[in-house]
């Protein structure tokens, strides 16, 4: 199904949303991080490999990507990557503890680096869900 231009409009402002929060001036390779963690735990394929290239475009060498679905037991990921990480898989799994996370986050984000990046998640995590369900398999 072409659910893109079944409802161009409301499909068009989710992009434009995401096009706004890259924008938005928090670290773009910390979107695409995140972005690519959402997708993994979703199983959206498409966006896993879109959202791979991202990272190798943005400079990530392939052995770090790869090491993503165990970023948790590996030092290839710096504190901040590990936090924002942290919290994506919080706000995707909605489990108990978030409010610890976000206390950490307020100490290296500013509140609408943190509005950004939690938008950034729940988004993906739309976007994950409308091509798993409604797009054609590639």
């Amino acid at each position: 199904m072409n659910y893109k231009e079944i409802a161009k409009e409301t499909i068009g402002n989710l992009y434009k949303a995401h096009s706004s929060i890259r924008k938005s001036g928090i670290d773009k390779k910390l979107i695409a991080l995140v972005e690519l963690r959402v997708s993994q735990i979703n199983g959206c394929a498409y966006c896993c490999s879109y959202h791979a290239k991202e990272l190798s475009d943005f400079g990530f060498e392939q052995d770090t990507i790869n090491r993503l679905p165990g970023w948790k037991h590996t030092n290839a990921f710096n504190d901040q990557q590990k936090l924002v990480l942290e919290w994506a898989e919080a706000v995707i799994d909605s489990k108990d503890g978030w409010q610890d996370i976000k206390a950490k986050l307020t100490e290296q984000f500013t509140e609408r680096e943190i509005v950004e990046l939690t938008a950034s998640i729940t988004l993906m995590n739309t976007l994950n869900t409308l091509r798993i369900t409604l797009a054609e398999k590639e």
